[in-house]
């Protein structure tokens, strides 16, 4: 039989998907994409790191994106001590990251993409798993659901976003344009409720947590509830199959690592294939996701530490001496920052 004329097929035309079809194409690779689901959804703020921002640069479309860059950000915690800033300057970077909306970005990738969208996949030497969270693994329900919304205030956003906990999880306040992407943890009958409530009772109960350094939030838009888990494949590779991004590790959307770690299994996938002598070979597959295993556990699990290990009040003297600690001395704080951005490259 003979071998399929096409190098790769990648399932699933996502942010992560459409990277990998990019830096696939770029290292001289034949591609296809193939999604049945094509539609973006509704508001769906993300985050780009850094490192994000360097893996777009030398796929040649950065200025094409539609990005807020983030120069600091305040973390604190809510009814206690506590209290840090990260700032681009501590990391060496000219913006800890860049906040954007998942349609337009996914608007950005698929449009020189046109021409390796099928509607049916065809055969391949190598199969790139990038469809999302994998349904048939059950993975980790959080305690918590997590409500989105867009917010309008007074002054406008600019370039410091707040990360504050709270008894009941991490709230967040990410700038885009001139307005704020809410991610706030709450238990789950209190999310759905102030998802519903009208926009003056939404607003009074967010302003009794939110950081006053946000200004006065005056109108709260396409309002949502996602349920957050954790999956994680225990076999990333198999054959001449591959996973990457949310397909190989679904994380909670706390700190925004799960995308910032999918774009970086894109890229190191790419370069992979590039140098195989083989596309497909199952050694060149196997090594690669033996590669990604620091980078992924070590977001894994700070991720899932932020979400459940380190929120609720009992937490309140330990999350707040952390701060206090990073805020004290710079070389923990460059290093988190750090680590936040470029991932397991961070590590001395």
């Amino acid at each position: 039989m003979p071998a399929p004329a096409l190098d790769v097929l990648i399932k699933g035309a996502g942010p992560v998907g459409c990277t990998a079809a990019l830096a696939m194409r770029q290292a001289g690779l034949s591609v296809a994409l193939y999604d049945p689901q094509l539609a973006p959804p509704s508001f769906r703020p993300l985050a780009l790191s850094y490192a994000s921002r360097l893996i777009f640069e030398r796929l040649g479309i950065w200025r094409a994106l539609p990005v807020t860059p983030i120069e600091r950000i305040v973390v604190s915690q809510a009814g206690s001590f506590g209290r840090t800033r990260l700032d681009a300057a501590d990391a060496g970077v000219p913006a800890l990251g860049y906040q954007t909306d998942y349609a337009a970005l996914l608007g950005a990738l698929r449009s020189p993409l046109g021409d390796t969208l099928v509607s049916e996949p065809p055969e391949a030497r190598c199969i790139v798993h990038a469809e999302g969270a994998p349904a048939e693994i059950a993975g980790k329900r959080y305690d918590h659901e997590v409500l989105v919304a867009l917010l309008s205030s007074e002054p406008a956003a600019a370039s410091t976003a707040f990360e504050r906990f709270t008894d009941e999880g991490p709230l967040a306040l990410l700038p885009l344009g001139e307005r704020y992407a809410l991610i706030w943890s709450l238990q789950p009958e209190r999310a759905r409720r102030l998802a519903q409530v009208p926009e003056r009772e939404f607003l009074a109960e967010l302003a009794r947590l939110a950081p006053t350094g946000a200004g006065r939030l005056t109108g709260a838009q396409s309002r949502s509830v996602q349920v957050p888990t954790l999956k994680v494949r225990r076999l990333r590779a198999s054959g001449n199959e591959v996973y990457i991004g949310n397909a190989a590790q679904t994380l909670h959307p706390v700190a925004g690592q799960g995308l910032n770690l999918g774009l970086r299994d894109a890229w190191d996938l790419a370069q992979a294939l590039a140098r195989a002598p083989l596309v497909g070979d199952p050694a060149t597959l196997a090594r690669f996701a033996a590669s990604r295993r620091v980078d992924a556990t070590a977001a894994i699990r700070i991720t899932d530490f932020l979400a459940s290990g380190f929120s609720g009040a009992r937490f309140r003297p330990a999350r707040g001496a952390a701060l206090m600690a990073l805020d004290l001395f710079p070389a923990p704080r460059k290093f988190f920052a750090r680590r936040m951005i470029f991932g397991a490259r961070a590590l001395p």
